[in-house]
Formats: C-alpha cells, sequence, structure tokens
C-alpha cells in the first residue's frame, strides 16, 4: 500500500514535467504549406528551422538549448508559426520528404532558420548556431522582423 502512495504522490510532478515537454514538441509544425496557411490566417510571420536532428551537433544543440525550451516556443509563437524540417540519418522517409523543400530553399548548411511572412515570401535567413541561447535568439527574431516591417 505504501508504494501505490509514493507513486501517486510522484504523478503530478512527472505529469508537469511531461506536460512541459509535449508544449515545446506541439508548438513547432512539421507540415510548411498547412503553417503558411495558419500564419496567413493569425496574421504571423513563420519560421521554419532546417535541421539534421540525429548528426548535427550544432542542430542538437540548438534543439537542447533553444527550440525545446517553453521561453523559447512561448515567445516565438507569439508572432511566428513554428517549423521544423528534419533530415534525420535514422529516417530516410522522413528525410526524404523534406528533400524537395531544401532544394527549393537552397539549404546550404544546417541548422538554417528562414523566416517567412504570411504570404510565405522569404525576409532573412541565418544559421541558427549563431544565436545560441534564448534570449539570443529572441533578440534576433525581433530584430529581424523590426528590418521586415520597415521595408
Amino acid at each position: 500500500m505504501m508504494k501505490a502512495i509514493t507513486w501517486l504522490a510522484a504523478a503530478p510532478a512527472i505529469a508537469i514535467v511531461l506536460s512541459a515537454q509535449s508544449f515545446a514538441k506541439e508548438s513547432w509544425m512539421t507540415d510548411l504549406d498547412k503553417a503558411i496557411a495558419e500564419a496567413g490566417k493569425e496574421n504571423k510571420s513563420v519560421l521554419v528551422e532546417f535541421t539534421g536532428s540525429d548528426w548535427c551537433p550544432p542542430c542538437i544543440a540548438m534543439r537542447k538549448n533553444v527550440f525545446s525550451k517553453k521561453e523559447f516556443t512561448e515567445a516565438a509563437s507569439k508572432k511566428f508559426v513554428l517549423v521544423e524540417l528534419d533530415f534525420p540519418k535514422k529516417d530516410k522517409e522522413l528525410a526524404e520528404k523534406n528533400q524537395p523543400l531544401a532544394e527549393k530553399y537552397k539549404i546550404e548548411g544546417y541548422p538554417t532558420v528562414i523566416l517567412l511572412d504570411s504570404k510565405g515570401e522569404e525576409f532573412t535567413r541565418f544559421f541558427a548556431s549563431q544565436y545560441p541561447t534564448v534570449e539570443a535568439f529572441l533578440a534576433h527574431l525581433d530584430d529581424a522582423l523590426e528590418k521586415k516591417d520597415m521595408d
């Protein structure tokens, strides 16, 4: 009986950790066309991350230190629809599905981030690893939006 009580007492803490992780994951879409449509409805821009999640050290670091963080996804989601286009070595089918987009956007390295307006037009691109913290990345996004709005 004591083990059941101990487990139940721990269950809420486990649920909180899992929900924070799933929130970060759920904030990212994987279908660019749907993301652009959503951005148009919500008058947001689109942040597209091209990543090699299981082989690219800077990509892995960015996911760990920035993209998976609740404080990043909550802040970025206010102005952007977030899209992850992954090119994993362990999932050839997913990599092949995303390959036409890598070709369309002429991706030359990973992790590349492309920012699109609500109509799907690119307004800037950069290597995500240039901004390795949540604070630096969010500041760069704000600067990019300001420059876009000046054009």
